[in-house]
């Protein structure tokens, strides 16, 4: 009996194998997706502390003259 239940849980079914793979497939193209978007963000982010330290510096010149 032990030999059935190994010949039916390692028994190779096709549309199964084929199911494996295109979910492995799926998962690894999720997984370069997240890598592509973390990296955009990543640009995005940084461009916007500099927007915001550019802002913060014209302010900076604004404000001065009407210090003196």
């Amino acid at each position: 009996m032990a030999k059935a239940l190994v010949g039916h849980i390692s028994g190779r079914d096709t549309n199964m194998l084929r199911e494996v793979v295109s979910l492995r497939r799926r998962v690894a193209d999720l997984e370069a997706e997240i890598l592509r978007l973390q990296s955009r963000n990543d640009a995005l982010s940084a461009a916007a502390r500099e927007r915001d330290l550019l802002d913060e510096l014209q302010a900076a010149r604004v404000l001065e003259p009407a210090l003196h």
